[in-house]
C-alpha cells in the first residue's frame, strides 16, 4: 500500500493505492469540523486499502481554503461540486465500482451529489449522516433522498445527537435504492474509531453489502 499526497486540478487529500490492481475505488469527504486527515476516513481507508481497494480521503474547496472553521451554506455547492472532481479524477484507480461519501457534512453533501446526479458513483457510505441539528428534529435533511438510486450503506451511532435511530430508519425507507444500517450502541457523532470497531464493521460491510470480491 501506498499513500499519495494530492493536490491537482482542484483536488486536495491522499489516496491509498494498493500494491496489487484495485478491486474498487472509495471517495471519502470529511465532516464539518474536519479535513482529509479525520481519525474515521484515514482508519476506513487503511483497512480498504489493505484489501485492495483504492481510497481517496479529500478535503472540501471550503477547507482548502481555510484551515478551520464549518462550512458556510452559501458555499454547499461548491463544495458538491468538488465532490464531483474527486471521484472524476479517482475513477480510473479502478474498472470496478467508484463509492462515494464521507462522514456527517462531507457524506451528505456526496448523498445529494448522487441524488441529482447518479453516474456520478455507483454507491455511498456515510457514516454518521447528519439528519437534523441536534435538538430540532422538525428539521430533517430528507428532501433529497428519494431521489437516490444508487445503493446506500450508513454507519451511525446510537448516541447521535444528529439523528436518532428510529429517526434515520424511517429516513432510510424514503430511499428506492437497497439500504443498510450499521448501528453502534453508546457511540456518538464521531464514532469513536479508535474503540467503538466502527472502522472495521463499515470496511467489512463494504465488501459484503457492495459485493466488491476479495483477492
Amino acid at each position: 500500500m501506498t499513500v499519495i499526497d494530492w493536490d491537482s486540478d482542484g483536488v486536495v487529500g491522499a489516496l491509498h493505492r494498493p500494491s496489487g490492481p484495485a478491486a474498487a475505488v472509495v471517495v471519502l469527504a470529511h465532516g464539518a469540523g474536519g479535513n482529509h486527515n479525520s481519525p474515521m476516513l484515514r482508519a476506513v481507508a487503511e483497512l480498504l486499502c489493505e484489501r485492495d481497494v483504492a481510497v481517496a480521503r479529500i478535503d472540501l474547496p471550503y477547507r482548502q481554503k481555510r484551515p478551520k472553521g464549518p462550512p458556510s451554506p452559501s458555499g454547499a455547492a461548491t463544495d458538491r461540486a468538488g465532490i464531483v472532481a474527486a471521484c472524476a479524477a479517482f475513477r480510473g484507480e479502478s474498472a470496478g465500482p467508484l463509492l462515494v461519501g464521507g462522514h456527517s457534512y462531507g457524506g451528505r453533501q456526496a448523498s445529494m451529489v448522487v441524488a441529482d446526479d447518479p453516474s456520478v458513483a455507483d454507491g455511498l457510505l456515510l457514516t454518521s449522516y447528519p439528519l437534523h441539528p441536534p435538538g430540532k428534529p422538525d428539521r430533517l435533511r430528507t428532501e433529497h433522498l428519494p431521489s437516490i438510486t444508487r445503493p446506500v450503506l450508513v454507519v451511525h451511532g446510537a448516541s447521535d445527537p444528529f439523528g436518532t435511530t428510529d429517526e434515520l430508519t424511517s429516513a432510510l425507507d424514503l430511499i428506492p435504492a437497497p439500504t443498510r444500517l450499521i448501528d453502534l450502541p453508546k457511540v456518538g457523532h464521531d464514532l469513536k474509531p479508535d474503540r467503538s470497531g466502527a472502522p472495521r464493521l463499515a470496511a467489512d460491510a463494504v465488501f459484503e453489502f457492495f459485493a466488491i470480491p476479495e483477492a
